[in-house]
């Protein structure tokens, strides 16, 4: 569990009011802004540094497995031969299917030929480094995987038998990356940092969040549209003194917090209401269980923005 009421480190908040529980089912995407935090949030998560305020809880079974920017150098193994450097961690690893393969025929999935692999690793180029070092990550059998930015130096065919390995990977993925494709590829949720330093959950892969972030500039958009058109409505001709109307028209204190509680609610609805109707139209869960809860919250969510929207009008015309 990773909970952080106000998460800093060093003299920034990084995080605030942020309590999540990774399942060994998930597969989540964690993206924002160069110079964000997400490297540091990942070494807040392994325990590599603590944060200033908040808590870090790791299970006793949990074994994370870290593959980062800044990943260690191989220098002091380079005379060591590519299989051994492997076999140095393991020498065979269950998979999920509950078979067990070799460090060599793990290996030969991740495109080192037999030749290469008894070759010293100081012939490696830089990507076939990365790559063995992936591979090291991947042989000490984790059950939370991190992967740290992995599209900045693993190339195209390596991206797409790590892509397969992860689909039948048996624990939790978190994913810290860019890359649209490999995202939308391999998590079905996204953290994204927002400007005001909190961290959105967001249900889909990363195309799913840009439709969703649409929506919601669209929903805002026609919210201040509707709000420019109701100040240049006609005031209605009084029936009775203007002493009497304009006292019935003034919003009392509650009903201005309520008027703006709804102007925040109504575009957020909205937008969420689009994202679960692009998710259920185009990438549907498996499950007819899960289905039916995204249904059930669509018609929900289509229900209460009627309401809301109908009350905020009437609340709209009644603003000095």
């Amino acid at each position: 569990m990773f909970k952080c009421p106000k998460g800093g480190y060093g003299q920034r908040t990084l995080i605030k009011d942020f309590t999540y529980s990774f399942n060994p089912e998930d597969r989540i995407g964690i993206i924002g802004p160069n110079g964000v935090g997400k490297s540091t949030l990942m070494d807040m998560i392994t325990g590599r540094i603590q944060p200033d305020s908040g808590t870090v809880e790791i299970g006793s079974t949990i074994h994370i497995g870290y593959f980062d920017q800044h990943s260690d150098d191989l220098a002091p193994h380079d005379n060591l031969r590519v299989i051994d450097y492997l076999k140095s961690v393991a020498e065979l690893v269950k998979i999920a299917d509950g078979s067990i393969i070799t460090a060599s025929q793990m290996l030969e999935r991740f495109l080192f030929p037999a030749n290469q692999q008894y070759a010293p690793i100081h012939k490696l180029s830089g990507g076939e480094k990365r790559r063995l070092f992936l591979l090291r990550v991947l042989m000490s059998a984790p059950n939370v995987l991190i992967l740290d930015e992995p599209t900045n130096d693993l190339d195209v065919q390596t991206l797409g038998v790590l892509e397969e390995y992860l689909e039948d990977f048996n624990g939790c993925v978190i994913v810290v990356s860019h890359d649209r494709y490999f995202l939308d590829r391999t998590i079905d949720t996204i953290f994204a940092f927002e400007p005001d330093g909190s961290l959105r959950q967001y249900p889909g892969n990363y195309s799913v969040y840009l439709d969703y972030k649409q929506a919601e500039e669209i929903a805002a958009a026609k919210r201040l549209t509707a709000e420019a058109q109701l100040s240049k409505l006609p005031s209605e001709t009084p029936v009775s003194s203007p002493t009497t109307e304009t006292k019935s028209r003034k919003l009392s204190f509650k009903e201005k917090r309520e008027y703006e509680t709804l102007e925040a609610q109504i575009p957020q609805m909205e937008a969420e209401k689009e994202a679960l109707e692009k998710l259920l139209y185009h990438h549907p869960p498996s499950g007819f269980s899960e289905v039916q809860k995204l249904s059930e919250r669509l018609t929900t969510l289509s229900q209460a923005i009627d309401t809301a929207t109908d009350r905020w009008l009437e609340l709209a015309e009644r603003q000095d």
